[in-house]
């Protein structure tokens, strides 16, 4: 999660000279507001977080989840996080108020921040607060996730309403942290039906997690209609990915973003896990691409390749599934996607 892969991807992007275009602008970010946090976050943690902001841990910080482990405490840990929260409001109020069609802000993406703690390298929940942005404004949003985690803390911002239809495809709980994102997980009152959840088995391609998400996530979108579609784009699904085990590739994550790309909504992309820095630089040089109707060579600049080492946008030499794994696997999706249009589509009214 260090920010060397936010710079590797700007500079990715820079070298297929990507912000040129009269349609891309770059925008900075603008800290988030302690008002702003507070749409999520409970202001003991807040003040818990401001309080660590100088690198040095308080007394009570493991009472918020945060210290060694997977929440370590670090230098201008406060400052960084309203950074990155703050460039998803930025990005929403652009789309809120028609400024734009649709933003990336690769800083984001941190869907496991829970009201009071850190959770999975996440301190702030920006992607919930962009939503409730939206949601003060009396639009409807549609959140669909992609990280191979489960995203857990968007789920239970939103698990008691329908007016967020909120959908994270990752890598089973039975797995992988955080343990959460069964099927069952439907939501409550008014939410029941409003929260969905497609689990799969480790190393699932990318054909089938292009399949899964064809028989689930657009028809489900379509039925919801939403005035804003949110998306968690973390490519910690990649196959080189060292530490989750589905086996996605370039190519079949640009496939997904071209179908986000079909529908007609304001669209606010954020980051989130990945953790083979090349790999997300290429996939989020990709989503960016797809977001701003361009077509990026597949030979990286050689500015680029020379200083990396990496010369393929695209991925070559991709391992390959013994046939019968890749059965479980497929069973393992098929099933899924049945328990979905069994315990789901009545909600919309998909009839399968």
């Amino acid at each position: 999660m260090k920010p060397i892969r936010l710079k590797q991807t700007y500079e990715l992007l820079t070298a297929y000279k990507a912000f040129r275009p009269n349609n891309v602008s770059i925008e900075n970010p603008v800290p988030a507001s302690a008002e702003d946090l507070l749409t999520f976050h409970s202001p003991e943690y807040i003040n818990a977080v401001e309080a660590l902001n100088d690198g040095n841990a308080t007394k009570d910080a493991i009472s918020f989840n945060l210290g060694p482990g997977d929440n370590p405490i670090y230098n201008n840990i406060y400052d960084a996080s309203l950074l990155s929260t703050g460039g998803s409001l930025v990005a929403a109020k652009m789309l809120e108020t028609g400024k734009v069609d649709r933003v990336f802000n690769i800083s984001g993406g941190l869907h496991h921040a829970m009201p009071s703690y850190a959770y999975g390298f996440c301190v702030f929940n920006d992607p919930v607060i962009a939503i409730k942005h939206f949601l003060k404004h009396g639009l409807k949003v549609a959140y669909v996730d992609i990280d191979c985690h489960h995203g857990d803390g968007v789920q239970h911002a939103f698990y008691d309403t329908d007016a967020v239809l909120t959908i994270s495809m990752h890598e089973s709980g039975q797995y992988l942290f955080p343990g959460t994102g069964w099927i069952e997980e439907l939501g409550t009152g008014k939410g029941r039906g409003y929260s969905v959840n497609l689990p799969l088995h480790p190393y699932t391609s990318a054909e089938i997690l292009l399949w899964a998400f064809n028989q689930t996530v657009l028809q489900l979108i379509d039925r919801f209609n939403p005035d804003i579609l949110v998306t968690q784009l973390g490519i910690d699904s990649h196959f080189k990915d060292p530490i989750t085990h589905l086996h996605q590739t370039a190519q079949g994550f640009e496939a997904i973003i071209k179908e986000f790309d079909k529908l007609p909504y304001p669209w606010l992309a954020v980051g989130g896990g990945g953790y083979d820095t090349m790999a997300v630089a290429r996939c989020w040089s990709l989503a960016f691409a797809v977001m701003s109707k361009q077509t990026l060579s597949n030979n990286i600049p050689a500015k680029y390749s020379s200083k990396y080492s990496i010369h393929n946008l695209y991925d070559i030499d991709i391992p390959s599934i013994e046939p019968n794994y890749q059965l479980n696997t497929q069973s393992y999706a098929e099933n899924s996607v049945r328990e979905i249009n069994k315990l789901i589509f009545p909600t919309f009214g998909i009839r399968t």
